[in-house]
Parts: C-alpha cells; structure tokens; sequence
C-alpha cells in the first residue's frame, strides 16, 4: 500500500467516524424535540426543560463543529488529490508522519499549529 493510498483510508476512516457521530447527535437531538418533557404547559418541569434547551445547545454546538472537521476532510482529501497533501500550508516544509497519523486532516506542521493557537490564545 503507497502512503496515498494509506494517507486517502486515514482520511476515509476520519470521515465515516464523523458522519457517524454526527447521525447519532442529530438523532438524538430529533427524539428530544419530538418528546419535550420540560414543558410546564404538559405537566413538566421547567427545570427540565432548560436541561433539555442545554443538551440541545450543546449538541448543536458538536454538529457544527463536526461539519467544520467534515470540511478539513474534504480540504485534505482535495490536497491529496493535487499533490500538497503531506505539507504545511504555512511554511511548505513536510509535516510529520506521526501528525498524519493522529490529525489527517491537519493543514499545518506542528511548530506552524502551535504558532497559530498561541495567536488565536493572545487574541
């Protein structure tokens, strides 16, 4: 197997995960809004209902972060595709195996990462 070929499978393996779960989130957040039980006009508890307003919240705060690394999979995917794959969009040198490995999406070599969340921290 060449490293596209493993790099693509990565990348294949990193989108199906996040579809699942994604799914799972979706539906779960489906199956609440269909059976609210905090709805104090029902008979529920308005504590319950703004434990179920948070869950929601939340998960709907996951999916759209799930779409935000579905579309670094699909950035990555395309780079496979041209050949810039396996370098940092910052600085252009190769990034690490190992990053590949643990964050096959990954635009940036590790020191270039660093570089920007300290930014992102400072801000």
């Amino acid at each position: 197997m060449t490293d596209t070929d493993t790099d693509r499978e990565r990348l294949e393996q990193q989108r199906a995960r996040l579809l699942d779960l994604k799914e799972s989130l979706t539906a779960a957040t489906e199956d609440m809004e269909r059976e609210p039980t905090g709805d104090p006009s029902t008979g529920g508890h308005i504590a319950d209902a703004g434990s179920e307003m948070f869950e929601r919240s939340r998960d709907l705060s996951i999916v759209k972060d799930i779409d935000a690394q579905l579309a670094d999979v699909e950035h990555a995917t395309a780079r496979l595709s041209n050949g810039t794959y396996r370098t940092c969009e910052a600085c252009g040198r190769p990034i690490g195996a190992q990053r590949l490995a643990a964050r096959p999406a990954t635009r940036f070599c590790i020191e270039d990462q660093q570089g920007a969340e300290r930014e992102t921290d400072v801000r």
